[in-house]
C-alpha cells in the first residue's frame, strides 16, 4: 500500500456512519451483511446508506455482490491488512519494544477461536 492508498482508506473511514458500518462489516466477516440490513442496523435510510457503501468501495475497504435481488457487502480484509501494516511497518524504527506494546494489545483479539483463553 502507497500513501495515497492509505490517504484515500482514512478518508473514507474518517465519517461517523462509514466508520460504523465498517466496524460492522468487520465483525460479521466473512458472511457479509445485505445493504438493507446494514441501514437498519445503522439507522439511516438506504439511499444514504448507497452512498456511504459506495465511498467506502472506491477505497477498496469493502466489496459488494449481488445475490438475487440483495446486495451483501463483505470487508476487505487484506486491504485491511495492508492498511494496518502501512502504520505500523516502520514505528519501530530498528526499536522492537517500541512496538511491543502495540502488538501485546492485539494479539489476544486476533487469535483463533480455539485458542483464546488458553494463551497468557
Amino acid at each position: 500500500m502507497d500513501e495515497l492508498d492509505a490517504i484515500t482508506a482514512f478518508a473514507a473511514l474518517a465519517q461517523p456512519t462509514r466508520l460504523q458500518t465498517f466496524r460492522l462489516l468487520v465483525q460479521r466477516e466473512p458472511e457479509g451483511v445485505p445493504a438493507g440490513e446494514l441501514a437498519q442496523a445503522i439507522g439511516i435510510p438506504q439511499n444514504t446508506m448507497s452512498a456511504h457503501l459506495s465511498i467506502l468501495a472506491r477505497a477498496g475497504l469493502i466489496l459488494g455482490e449481488r445475490h438475487s435481488r440483495s446486495i451483501i457487502y463483505r470487508a476487505q480484509m487484506p486491504r485491511v491488512q495492508a492498511l494496518a501494516t502501512f502504520l505500523i511497518k516502520d514505528c519501530c524504527g530498528g526499536r522492537p519494544e517500541i512496538c511491543a506494546p502495540l502488538i501485546a494489545d492485539l494479539s489476544p483479539c486476533c487469535l483463533p477461536e480455539k485458542t483464546k483463553g488458553t494463551r497468557r
